[in-house]
Formats: C-alpha cells, structure tokens, sequence
C-alpha cells in the first residue's frame, strides 16, 4: 500500500480549513490532492480531531496483527488435520 504524503496531523487540518469555509476546490488546488482524495479524507477522518485518528491508526495496526494470527492458526489447524488423515 502506497504512503501518503500527508500526515493524519496534516489531513485533519486541510478539513478543518474546509470547515471554516474554504472550498473543495481551493483546497486541492492549494495543497495539491485530486478531489477524489479529498473526498476520501472527508469520508474517512471528518470530524475527527488529531488524537482520534491516533487512536484509529492504532486500531487498525492491532487489527492487522490479530488478522494475521488468526490466519497462520488456522493454518496450523489445517496442517494438523491434514497430516492426522494420512497414515503413516
């Protein structure tokens, strides 16, 4: 997955500029994203303040990891009932 350049620090602030009454378009323009990528921010941190998106960052990490625990278990389980029908 391809960095941002834009820290969640930064995003939150290009939205809150957006708040106080600068347009979509200005904005893009100014700081250089697509609209698309404006968009994205507003639907994914909007209304959030610097700590929140910290603690959302966080999550999602702790979410991967457990994610990926989950999978190499149940790749063990596999393994294990695989190797318990064969008779040797």
């Amino acid at each position: 997955m391809k960095r941002s350049r834009f820290s969640e620090e930064q995003i939150i602030g290009i939205l809150k500029e957006h708040q106080t009454g600068a347009t979509a378009a200005e904005l893009c323009r100014k700081h250089g994203v697509s609209d698309a990528t404006f968009y994205k921010w507003r639907s994914k941190y909007g209304g959030m303040e610097v700590s929140d998106a910290r603690e959302l960052k966080a999550l999602e990490a702790e979410n991967a990891r457990l994610k990926k625990l989950l999978a190499e278990q149940m790749m063990d389980v596999s393994t294990l009932k695989e190797m318990r029908g064969k008779n040797f």
